[in-house]
Parts: C-alpha cells; structure tokens; sequence
C-alpha cells in the first residue's frame, strides 16, 4: 500500500495514530507539537510526563484524547548541527522506531509531519528524502496507510523549497532546452543573406531547403562514386566481430544491475511498483521493450543515480531529455535521492503532468 503527501491539518487527519516531533523531555515544543497537545487537550501533556525522557531517535505512545486517532506516537528527532554529526541516520531511526511502534500497535495508517524540518532545521529536501526512504523501506514488507502531512507547508518552508523549487526547476531547464531550440542555429548557410530579422517560418523554410540540398549533393556522390565493396570473406569477419562486441540489451544490462545491487530482487519491483509477472518477464526475455516509464520505474527501485537512469534508459532506447517537463520531474526527484515511485507521481500530478503507469502492464 503506497504511502499519500497529502496537505492537510494532522490534527484535523482521521487515522489511527498520529506522529507528534515531540520534545525529549515532557514540555510543549512548537510548530507541531504545539498544534496535536492544543488539539488533544491537556491531559496529552499529563500523559506525556508519565513517559518521562524519550530519547533522540526513539518513539513512545499515549493515547490522543480528543484528536480524531487512537494513538499519538511521541517521536523526537535529531536538530541539525552540520551534517556531520549522525544526523541523517538518526532522522531515519525516528521514523523507523515510530513505524515500528505503529506496527506494534496493530495500526492500520498512521499520519506524519515532516520531522525535523521545522524548528529542529534539518535542511527540507534531505528530510523529505529521509521519510520517503523510511516510508518506501518498511511498505516492502508491512501493509499500513501512511499520510504525509504538509499542511502547515508554508510554516515549515516545505512548499517553497520542495514543490515551488521543482518547478522553478523545471521553468529554468525547460526554458533554456527551448531557447536552445529556437535561437541557437547555425548561421553558415545564412553568411550571404541580407542583415535584417527574419520570421522563424521563414528561416525554418531556408534550412529545409539546405538540408536537402545536403541530401542531393550526399546521393550524388554516393552515386558518381560507389564505394568499393569487401570482399565476402571480410565483411563476413567483419559482421562476426560486430555480432561479438554488441552491447548488452536492457534485460541483460538490468541483471548485471540486480547482481552489483545484491540485495532482493523482490525490493526491487516492489520499490518500482512494477508486478512480480512483469518483472519476471522483462528479465526471462533478452529481447523484450519495455515501456519508458517502467524503465524509469526500475531505475527508481534500483536506486540510481541520474547517470545510471540515463544509462538504462538508453539500453531500452529512451532519455530523460530537456524537453519534456515531466522528464526533468523525474530528474529531479531522483538527484535529490527522492526514489520513490508515489511521490514521483505526487511530483507530477502537482505540476499537471502525466503519472508513470504503475501496474501489471509495461
């Protein structure tokens, strides 16, 4: 079961327990902590003290009084310092201890804020990264609806720095691919023409007429001056050489990927949201097309990098290009090491874009 961004108040969310950034000791922090003790009342606090120190990285449970669930999970997360002080894996040591304790609970979703990115200023994109990491991790194996809640977006600087950046993002390299396009053209043909602006119909028509222009004069050589041809003995060598040093296709370029990875193969298709039957296709048949998106899928179950995602893509004929917005969306998300498939999605449908098709189909 995927997990939802959705923008909402968590104390406003119906879910079985809600996720508090709690304080180590028993006192009302801000930003979100303040939000759930004001919404549940003050016997939250009360039972709060009971609990006594709860340490960083780690999650414990009271009941949630008047809030719309049945359990808060008080977690508290690490502040930031540099970068350089176990920050990053004590962020993902929260999440992980407060959906362990969801499990525990016997909870059937649970709602989280997004931890550390507010007061504790853990930088938005890394913590965003954390939780969808920890999120993607533990549905591999656990069935549980979890809500990521960034209502209070605009407080915590989540929208601005996730989702307004994305596009700006895309506005700034999507741009600059269609400048390219439309204003970086070769002038060579043109050197005699008269020095006034021309319509871009009208340049687009001069440029036709020299690429075919090109083509005549290739034919007539190719014509006037046939190439000699090998003799049957050499090209068969020739072809036999060719056939020896053919690059690998997708499916096996795919299983040398799955092999350097050594982890399960399960993780794999489960973190791209692909079915057991297509994946288990896809690899019995060296000659099979998949889809681009369920390339891209794939890249994101493997976790790769942009580079590598290229290099797979092209395996199967595609690229991530400048050109389409929804291939920088997907550029994005994975160089800020945001592989997972429903927040890409999540990406996408924010920007009007089309969703990768996840499902038995490729």
């Amino acid at each position: 079961m995927p997990f939802q961004i959705i923008r909402n108040d968590i104390t406003k969310v119906e879910a079985d327990a809600i996720v508090n950034t709690a304080n180590p000791e028993a006192a009302v922090g801000g930003g979100t902590d303040w939000a759930i003790h004001k919404a549940a009342g003050p016997e939250l606090l009360e039972a709060r003290k009971k609990i006594g120190e709860i340490e960083i990285g780690q999650s414990a449970a009271t009941p949630a009084f008047q809030l719309s669930a049945k359990y808060v999970l008080h977690t508290v997360s690490p502040a930031w310092i540099d970068g350089h002080h176990r920050e990053e894996e004590l962020l993902r040591k929260a999440y992980d201890a407060a959906l362990q304790l969801a499990d525990e609970l016997e909870c059937k979703s649970v709602a989280f804020p997004l931890m550390a990115a507010g007061t504790y200023g853990f930088p938005q994109d890394l913590a965003l990264s954390v939780a969808i990491r920890a999120f993607t991790d533990f549905l591999l194996e656990h069935e549980m609806q979890i809500y990521l809640v960034l209502f209070n977006a605009r407080a915590f600087g989540i929208a601005g720095s996730i989702f307004d950046d994305l596009k700006s993002y895309i506005d700034d390299n999507y741009v600059a691919e269609r400048s390219e396009e439309e204003h970086l053209i070769d002038a060579r043909p043109y050197a005699n023409l008269p020095a006034r602006p021309r319509r871009r119909e009208e340049l687009a028509g001069v440029m036709r007429a020299e690429r075919r222009r090109a083509r005549r004069e290739t034919f007539d050589a190719c014509m006037t001056q046939p190439a000699p041809l090998e003799k049957p003995k050499a090209a068969a060598a020739m072809l036999e050489d060719a056939l020896k040093q053919h690059e690998k296709t997708f499916s096996e370029y795919l299983l040398d990927l799955l092999r350097e990875r050594n982890g399960k193969d399960s993780e794999v298709y489960k973190r791209a949201e692909v079915s057991k039957q297509l994946f288990s296709k896809i690899l019995n048949n060296p000659d099979y097309q998949p889809t681009k998106s369920t390339v891209i899928q794939l890249a994101v179950g493997l976790e790769l990098n942009v580079p590598q995602t290229q290099k797979l893509l092209e395996k199967a004929g595609y690229a991530l290009t400048r050109s389409s917005k929804a291939d920088i969306v997907v550029e994005y998300c994975i160089r800020h090491k945001l592989h997972s498939v429903p927040f890409i999605n999540e990406a996408l449908y924010d920007c009007g874009l089309p969703l990768l098709k996840t499902g038995l189909k490729a």
